[in-house]
């Protein structure tokens, strides 16, 4: 493995890396990153800002401040959600793990924001659906 993860747009026009080691891989479950991303569940990677750089196309990167200490950032070519900084993690850069197209050094370790689940995704399917094969 190497020591940088990279990533990009759906339309590739934004692409990114990071260094690794990241600070941690976790499912969301709030309901800001549900309406966000249009899914039921977003999974990011959290990664030091210090090591975080917009490699081509920072232009077309749009940034939405959805919460008075949130700012999240996506393609303004073809809408892909790419990023999530906060005042309350700084010194971190939140990715979305879909969005990262080589590997990185960990799974996701854990579900946040369970209590603003949703109502269509029961939590009993996280624990059951692990290591299933489709």
């Amino acid at each position: 493995m190497t020591n940088k993860a990279r990533g990009g747009c759906l339309c590739g026009t934004i692409r990114f890396q990071f260094e690794l080691p990241t600070l941690w891989c976790a499912h969301c479950h709030c309901s800001l990153c549900r309406r966000a991303h249009g899914a039921g569940v977003v999974t990011w990677v959290g990664v030091a800002s210090t090591g975080f750089v917009i490699t081509t196309g920072e232009e077309s990167l749009t940034r939405y401040r959805s919460s008075t200490e949130a700012l999240r950032s996506f393609c303004s070519q073809c809408g892909s959600t790419l990023f999530f900084e906060s005042q309350k993690w700084p010194g971190e850069v939140h990715v979305a793990l879909a969005n990262v197209s080589t590997a990185i050094d960990r799974l996701p370790a854990r579900h946040v924001f369970t209590e603003n689940h949703a109502d269509w995704i029961p939590l009993w399917d996280i624990t059951t659906m692990k290591n299933r094969v489709h």
